[in-house]
């Protein structure tokens, strides 16, 4: 059973580089119009999903975005909106195998923007308020809340999708490479840290973090598949404690049906999370690397300049922390305005 999940995702790996690789090469050789095949019906049949899924995340209460839900929408490009996320996970309180397992809920409303800077660029804003909160084994709870970590983005289209102006019935592809910073603007207290396994019960990991990303995507008609990659390189914070850097994976596939005046996408995929060890005083903390394998399933519905998304995921295979922090499932509900 182990193998055959570690071949499923080293084969899911290989199948996200194969289909950036690929689909980029191809659209390089695909710019002359098509005027084969059937009649163009309009723009029911022309949809653009430039910028989906920026996924940047921590498995953690600290991280601004919270775990591979993203920094876009697969409904419009440019928005502004608030988003809802929700995190449980258990943790062992102690080093041994018969510690008790206490249950954490992370929880984030963020105020959220992608706003168009010129044609090709685009600008991401998340502005996160925290409220998290664990049950201990003593029946006593411990909650945390305020801002969480300001994370600022810029994305490049190197490839653009055809504006919705101009019909067309052929592939279309975008290809987007982006970077930015999260700052410390949430809390980190060092005490959260003290006799926890999980030390991520923060509101933020109080360092300056920097973010590479690179995003594709893949449309035909109302078919589509996205796909993206990056790295976080995460820094020391003024309590000398480093979280570890963290590298992302993920690949979204998604159809998109009108009833009416209504625009409905479902949209299943996968995505990955590893990380490093952290690291305290410049030596390595134990127990706080890993990697979690998650299943995800969406649907996002619009209407006129309005769109409401709801997400689920579960892990599908996971060792975080020397398997003493378990994910149990993350929620997203957000309401956007497009511009």
């Amino acid at each position: 059973m182990t193998n055959d999940l570690l071949n499923t995702r080293n084969l899911y790996r290989f199948f996200t580089l194969v289909c950036i690789g690929f689909y980029t090469g191809l659209s390089y050789g695909n710019d002359k119009p098509n005027i084969d095949g059937p009649t163009p019906s309009g723009c029911a049949t022309h949809i653009h999903y430039d910028g989906e899924y920026f996924d940047f995340c921590d498995t953690c209460g600290c991280g601004s975005s919270g775990g591979s839900m993203g920094y876009g929408t697969g409904l419009n490009n440019n928005f502004f909106g608030l988003r809802y996320i929700g995190q449980e996970y258990r943790s062992r309180d102690g080093i041994f195998a018969d510690s008790p397992w206490i249950t954490e809920n992370f929880n984030t409303i963020q105020a959220w923007a992608n706003l168009p800077i010129s044609k090709r660029i685009i600008a991401n804003v998340i502005v996160p308020f925290q409220f998290h909160n664990r049950s201990l084994p003593d029946n006593t709870e411990q909650t945390i809340s305020g801002l969480g970590d300001i994370s600022v983005l810029g994305f490049y289209n190197l490839i653009a999708a055809t504006p919705d102006s101009i019909v067309s019935i052929k592939p279309e592809h975008y290809f987007q490479l982006g970077g930015g910073i999260k700052m410390p603007t949430g809390k980190y207290d060092k005490a959260n840290n003290e006799g926890s396994v999980n030390p991520s019960f923060q509101l933020g990991n109080g360092s300056w973090d920097y973010v590479l990303a690179m995003n594709y995507g893949f449309t035909y008609r109302n078919w589509g598949i996205s796909t993206m990659a990056n790295y976080t390189i995460k820094t020391k914070n003024p309590k000398d404690y480093q979280f570890g850097n963290q590298l992302n994976l993920g690949i979204n596939a998604f159809k998109t049906y009108y009833i009416s005046d209504v625009a409905l996408t479902p949209i299943v995929g996968v995505s990955e999370e590893i990380y490093a060890s952290n690291r305290e005083l410049g030596i390595e903390v134990a127990h706080t690397k890993g990697d979690v394998f998650l299943g995800k399933l969406s649907i996002e519905a619009s209407y006129n300049r309005y769109s409401l998304g709801l997400t689920g995921m579960l892990p599908i295979s996971q060792n975080l922390n020397d398997d003493k922090v378990e994910l149990r499932n993350r929620v997203s509900v957000y309401m956007n305005i497009n511009l």
